[in-house]
């Protein structure tokens, strides 16, 4: 009874206080001892700049509740609560705390001008779609090396495949583009990206990573399951 107790004691004992040279890399392992603020500013100690804190945590909710069902644990974040100015496409490794890549990404040219405002799943709206989707197979069409997605999220993402909303490459999304229009040009509801940087963004998160377009959306943050404890 006596070793059983001392064991115990030694237990909570090393709980409280950690070995000081012990380190993580795995977010899995992090979040499941600390929050994932944690996570958050040594990512951005190690990275510089990253999505708002809020969104970070939305996409991570997600890519927990889903990470078993991913090919890839890449996760992409898209915030369209940020100007097309503004670099705001993020592809993260989650598991070694890198970004790997960050770009701007135009939006739904219904969606909005500088900023994107309004969304929709609805074919033809030619807006673009919030939620999570899940990458699929890359193809060659109309504006070459290009992903499918698909939407993971009822009536809010998972009309993707029947609207053809897939990433591609587009002149219309380079920043020199920005500059001199004053924002990205717009696309039929697709997240574009500029040519220069679309194929090695397709390569990285391909074939079963996870995606996350995060917007101003009232309804979106209060109906979708995958964001919801």
């Amino acid at each position: 009874m006596l070793s059983q107790t001392l064991a115990i004691t030694f237990l909570l004992f090393i709980g409280i206080f950690p070995n000081p040279d012990f380190k993580e890399n795995s977010l899995h392992t992090i979040t499941s001892i600390n929050p994932v603020s944690v996570t958050y500013d040594a990512l951005i100690a190690k990275n510089g700049v990253l999505p708002s804190e809020e969104v970070f945590n939305l996409a991570i909710q997600g890519w927990d509740k889903m990470k078993d069902n991913l090919k890839s644990k890449v996760l992409t974040v898209i915030d369209f609560s940020l100007p097309s100015t503004a670099k705001r496409m993020w592809i993260i490794d989650p598991e070694k705390g890198e970004i790997l890549l960050n770009s701007v990404v135009s939006h739904g040219r219904n969606s909005g001008d500088l900023m994107a405002k309004t969304f929709s799943n609805i074919p033809e709206s030619f807006k673009s779609s919030l939620g999570f989707y899940k990458t699929a197979e890359t193809y060659s069409g109309k504006h070459g090396y290009s992903l499918r997605l698909d939407g993971l999220e009822k009536g809010f993402n998972d009309q993707a495949r029947n609207r053809a909303i897939v990433i591609h490459g587009a002149d219309y999304a380079k920043e020199e583009f920005a500059k001199s229009v004053g924002r990205l040009g717009r696309s039929l509801g697709c997240p574009a990206l500029p040519t220069e940087l679309s194929a090695q963004a397709i390569d990285l998160i391909k074939d079963g990573s996870l995606l996350f377009i995060f917007g101003k959306d009232d309804n979106y943050l209060a109906k979708s399951s995958l964001i919801k404890a």
